[in-house]
């Protein structure tokens, strides 16, 4: 018999999803830490972010870390990253795929990323202000604005999107 639950708050915990644990162990994280700081930085490199850009993405790291991290993932030496910069590489590489599946090139991505933009969560600034302003969350904003672009949300409509014309009842034939 299963146990009473002790309040609400308890009980409304048992309802969520909750992340597999096993995700944040140490073996994981070194499993994942070489081959995400490589992937980061071949992008870095790609979106020609500064030494500084990059280090407000990781979370401020000290300069000789991220060096240390750098030189270790680019000779496929193991080591382990926290889950906070693991979270926040997996964040860029969200943006990186989401930019290659919304626009043709990677240089209209990247002209999107670094342009004004005019919805509100930009205020008319570019992305990739938000992108590497050093906090979680502003990567994680840019990350959700464009998996929701890739649902059809909040985008400018590209050509083939601006001339739809939006099927009539009368244009529905059943047959």
């Amino acid at each position: 018999m299963a146990r009473p639950l002790k309040n609400q708050t308890e009980a409304a915990s048992q309802d969520l999803p909750h992340l597999e644990q096993s995700r944040f162990e140490p073996a994981n994280r070194r499993r994942l830490s070489a081959p995400g700081m490589r992937t980061f930085l071949a992008i870095a490199d790609l979106w020609a972010l500064t030494e500084q850009e990059r280090l407000r993405i990781l979370g401020y790291p000290p300069r000789s870390t991220y060096h240390k991290w750098a030189k270790q993932a680019r000779e496929h030496v193991e080591f382990t990253l926290d889950a906070d910069v693991l979270t926040r590489i997996s964040a860029v590489l969200g943006i990186y795929q989401a930019l290659r599946v919304l626009f043709e090139t990677e240089q209209e991505g990247l002209s999107w990323l670094r342009g004004p933009h005019q919805a509100t969560v930009f205020g008319g600034h570019p992305p990739i202000e938000l992108v590497t302003d050093g906090t979680q969350d502003s990567l994680m904003i840019v990350r959700r604005f464009l998996d929701a672009a890739r649902g059809g949300l909040y985008m400018e409509p590209n050509e083939v999107d601006r001339n739809f014309i939006p099927y009539e009842d009368t244009d529905i034939h059943f047959s």
